[in-house]
């Protein structure tokens, strides 16, 4: 389980093929605790495994299917990537619940500066949006945001100056995919209104079936 805080900015340096997926290499710099083997790293919002622990660098394997619904196969090597390790009981929790599981890719599709802050304007698909609504909450890139405006196809996050500057939002440019992790607690509910309405009103039974109790 993450919460949307980057820890810190790291970089892709380097991909290799291997079996049904990819070994990704990637720098970073030094952690208050070192890294440990099999521990989980969300990597620009994807729950990776760390696989092998160097000098300012870790591996993580990625297979194809990750490839295809996330933005990592599209990062070349030396692209800035948002970095946040799993939480530890007992930690702060600042951002929202993000569980690492990317739904898709959604598309920047403009960046408008607006005083000192950036409006993001992502287009996605429509069954992603449907799990949006205006000041809730969404995971992009990794980063946990709140929705500023939203309709069917595309949605828009406020970016502060000091997100802008800590995360790898500002190295994206309009036409890049982003990954995109909607909020946990709406699949929820809409995996439970697509069940029909319950007879005789709501109760804890249902809730309960629902996952919500």
């Amino acid at each position: 389980m993450f919460t949307g805080l980057i820890e810190q900015v790291g970089e892709l340096s380097g991909t290799t093929s291997r079996g049904n997926g990819s070994v990704l290499t990637l720098s970073h710099a030094p952690w208050e605790s070192p890294l440990e083997l099999g521990e989980s790293v969300a990597v620009q919002g994807a729950c990776l495994t760390v696989t092998s622990v160097g000098t300012g660098s870790f591996t993580a394997d990625v297979l194809n299917e990750t490839l295809q619904r996330t933005s990592l196969g599209h990062l070349a090597s030396g692209a800035a990537v948002n970095l946040e390790r799993a939480l530890r009981v007992g930690d702060r929790f600042g951002g929202h619940m993000v569980s690492g599981h990317v739904d898709g890719c959604g598309q920047l599709a403009a960046v408008t500066r607006v005083g000192d802050d950036y409006l993001f304007r992502i287009t996605c698909r429509e069954a992603i949006s449907e799990e949006i609504v205006s000041k809730g909450s969404i995971a992009l890139d990794g980063v946990s945001l709140t929705i500023a405006n939203e309709a069917p196809g595309w949605f828009e996050v406020a970016v502060i100056p000091h997100t802008w500057a800590h995360t790898s939002l500002s190295s994206r440019k309009p036409g890049n995919p982003m990954n995109l992790e909607t909020d946990i607690l709406g699949k929820y509910v809409r995996r439970y209104l697509a069940g029909g309405k319950p007879q005789g009103g709501l109760t804890m039974a249902h809730l309960e079936r629902a996952g919500l109790a």
